[in-house]
């Protein structure tokens, strides 16, 4: 039975489409569009999240104070209050990644596409040749989840850090390294 497959043009990209079916990037909520420290205020006082995010960045005024920024847009109010209603409201905008879970960084991972080590160049994952067969568990993952957390894993990064933390843990250097020069690549977990 196949398990869950990522696909791209790129390796990275296949690896990041694979990811992305398995957990929840990190993204910012498209309700979250307000320019003016008004607006942002009165959309984070809406909710229990917006308040939790105000609180976070540090806003103590008194529920007088508050109210009287909310029912006046023009309310004068210090550039330092300003700062910290945006931070909040950038705050709560974002919504974290899920960690990459076990069951991937314990998977099995079966690459097709065009393989490259020295010499040696040919399509796996075809009936001439089997998937190239990687051992998730022996590699190094903390790279690759902190970039993932952050919310800046490139199908390049994911790629680079895939073959230096993954398969060279796995399998070794290879010939002359390991590339991945095709242009269609799927990747099946197991």
């Amino acid at each position: 039975m196949a398990g869950p497959t990522g696909r791209g043009g790129l390796l990275g990209s296949a690896l990041n489409d694979l990811l992305r079916s398995q957990v929840t990037p990190r993204h910012r909520l498209s309700s979250y569009t307000a320019k003016h420290w008004h607006a942002q205020l009165s959309q984070l006082t809406g909710t229990h999240r917006g308040y939790q995010a105000l609180q976070e960045a540090g806003l103590d005024v008194t529920v007088k104070t508050l109210l009287n920024w909310l029912s006046d847009p023009e309310y004068n109010v210090r550039r330092s209050y300003i700062d910290i209603i945006h931070t909040a409201y950038e705050n709560a905008a974002i919504v974290p990644a899920d960690p990459i879970p076990d069951h991937v960084k314990r998977g099995q991972f079966e690459i097709s596409g065009i393989v490259k080590t020295g010499d040696d160049e040919r399509e796996r994952g075809n009936r001439r040749a089997a998937p190239l067969r990687i051992d998730g568990s022996r590699g190094d993952w903390d790279e690759i989840e902190e970039l993932w957390l952050a919310g800046e894993l490139t199908d390049d990064e994911f790629e680079d850090h895939f073959v230096d933390d993954v398969i060279v843990a796995d399998i070794g250097e290879g010939t002359d390294g390991w590339e991945f020069p095709g242009a269609s690549y799927s990747v099946e977990l197991r």
